[in-house]
């Protein structure tokens, strides 16, 4: 049996839920499918390859028959292998996930790390055409940035281009994940939040970005203040990922982004104060290089999609726009 010609599937795996997408030759969304994540190598494989067969059965067709298979997942990701290590939401250490899909699915998986398949996504979602390059900053749990130049992947000599989230800016702040004291992700992430407000915790639960920026205009002073430097250092992350790449454009997404307004116009006004005492900063239009990811679309499932059309590093030429269903 085979299907519409050139429909790819993309696969978004979570720490908590997984989310796959199909879309058309045209790169219209034509199908999507959630579920809960496993945990555990196995788990992760089998809720993989559970995905990929459901968005098949939907599309009346045999996974073998979808054009390309892409994943997109946390960790520390090899595509040219397929290797999956270091992910450590999913309980996996280290997972050939590439190459047991491939014979779980009868055909080729590529796999990419979900920001770097995120950013790709966001570039074609919201820039075809007419950005050149972009940065998605991705704030979650922690941050880390993904950079699509000349609409390909930039993943650096060794695969860590974007990790700003562990660039030190404070020597004596908190001891980070990484070794290091002071990184950005402990100020600038929802990782951060219980650090810069310790009041917002209830029954040892960390307190959540929605809750913070609420207390905040209500005008807890403690809230304010930590809403204020969040704001600040997600800022500061915009301003590296230009400084050091000097995109056309910087993404905000992950979990935080879900804040909207208060957000993208807190960062917006944070530079635009910076650029009032800074000509050389005024000369950069960061403000206006600052987009929302758009919310109605899941852009790592799309990024996966494209990343399993082997269009990465430019091989393949432009790919086309993709509409959301």
């Amino acid at each position: 049996m085979t299907g519409p010609v050139g429909e790819r599937v993309g696969i978004d795996i979570g720490g908590t839920k997984t989310h796959g997408v199909v879309l058309d030759d045209a790169g219209s969304i034509v199908e999507q499918w959630r579920s809960p994540t496993g945990f555990g190598p196995e788990a992760v494989v089998a809720t993989a390859v559970a995905a990929v067969e459901r968005l098949a059965a939907l599309r009346g067709i045999n996974p073998a028959d979808f054009a390309s298979v892409g994943i997109g997942i946390p960790g520390r990701v090899d595509s040219a292998r397929g290797h999956v290590g270091h992910a450590v939401n999913l309980g996996v250490h280290s997972l050939d996930l590439g190459a047991q899909l491939a014979v779980r699915l009868g055909r080729p998986v590529r796999v990419e790390n979900d920001v770097n398949a995120a950013a790709l996504g966001a570039h074609h979602l919201l820039a075809p055409g007419e950005s050149r390059s972009m940065a998605y900053l991705n704030l979650g749990t922690g941050l880390a940035a993904g950079i699509v130049l000349d609409g390909a992947l930039w993943r650096g000599a060794r695969g860590v281009a974007g990790e700003i989230g562990h660039i030190p800016v404070d020597p004596r702040g908190e001891l980070c994940p990484c070794g290091q004291r002071g990184c950005l992700e402990t100020l600038a992430s929802g990782s951060a939040l219980a650090r810069l407000w310790p009041e917002g915790s209830v029954d040892g639960r960390a307190p959540r970005a929605g809750e913070l920026f609420a207390a905040a205009a209500e005008g807890e002073p403690a809230a304010v203040r930590a809403a204020k430097r969040i704001i600040e250092n997600i800022a500061a992350a915009v301003r590296i990922l230009v400084l050091t790449v000097d995109v056309d454009a910087v993404v905000i997404g992950g979990g935080l982004s879900s804040l909207g307004a208060p957000l993208i116009g807190g960062v917006r006004e944070r530079l635009a104060a910076d650029a009032r005492t800074s000509p050389f900063l005024a000369s950069l239009d960061l403000g206006e290089r600052v987009l929302l990811v758009p919310g109605e679309v899941d852009v790592a499932a799309v990024g996966a999609a494209l990343v399993g059309a082997a269009v990465v590093g430019g091989a393949d030429g432009p790919l086309p726009e993709v509409v959301p269903a």
